[in-house]
């Protein structure tokens, strides 16, 4: 069966450093595959490739077995990849709903409104600020403004760039729920970046660690819990 997702060969290289090379990898439809790793070693890279905003020196992308190679991001997105960035990168003038808003640019028709619905029902919260400016809510509630915004493009493949970052940890497990229950009652194909190895691995399917842009270890999420190396060096357990 052709992955949903499949990464061969990649290699990424910041001028003369090396952010990502030779890795391979694959996504599952309805799958969640977690990236794990210190600082620097490469994941926001992989998620930058697949989103056509940095362009390999090698390797191949391909969504359901055709080649990104060569498309722009907006090509990208208009084959339903959504990327949720590192720090939320919202719009901080305009009101939280035209934030949800602007995810639904590739789109047109009443379809738009339903989605905006779904959207409030799952994040209740931005309902209830939805004429405020998305620039004076909450870590937790800007977080919640960009992961709706990603929402509203109908993505098949949702890429999570460390959506926990900063935030505190009653909100950390309402975006976990979120991106679990997303998945499970969409069927949505998800890439989830994180620094809190033990939350990515509670909630993915499988999972991939990277050390100075390579596969250091791979498998499935539960026996990744359970393996001594990473216990030690990335869930902090055993030291």
């Amino acid at each position: 069966m052709t992955p949903f997702l499949e990464l061969r060969g990649l290699s990424v290289f910041y001028d003369k450093v090396r952010a990502v090379e030779a890795l391979d990898l694959t996504v599952g439809a309805g799958e969640i595959v977690a990236l794990i790793g210190a600082n620097g070693a490469g994941k926001s890279t992989v998620l930058r490739a697949v989103c056509g905003l940095v362009r390999p020196q090698a390797g191949q992308v391909w969504l359901e077995g055709q080649s990104l190679r060569g498309l722009g991001p907006d090509q990208i997105a208009r084959l339903g990849v959504r990327m949720v960035p590192e720090g939320r990168r919202i719009f901080a003038l305009m009101s939280v709903q035209d934030n949800l808003l602007m995810g639904a640019f590739t789109r047109r028709g009443r379809q738009i409104w339903e989605d905006l619905e779904r959207v409030y029902r799952r994040f209740p919260r931005l309902l209830e600020r939805r004429g405020q400016l998305a620039g004076t809510l909450s870590g937790g509630e800007q977080q919640m403004v960009s992961f709706g915004r990603a929402l509203m493009g109908r993505p098949r493949l949702l890429l999570l760039d460390e959506p926990s970052l900063g935030l505190a940890p009653q909100v950390v497990r309402e975006i976990a729920r979120a991106i679990r229950d997303i998945n499970r009652e969409e069927g949505l194909s998800v890439v989830l970046v994180e620094q809190n190895s033990r939350m990515a691995l509670q909630i993915s399917h499988r999972a991939y660690a990277l050390e100075t842009g390579r596969v250091r270890l791979s498998g499935p999420s539960a026996e990744l819990r359970d393996n001594d190396e990473v216990r030690r060096m990335y869930l902090g357990v055993g030291e």
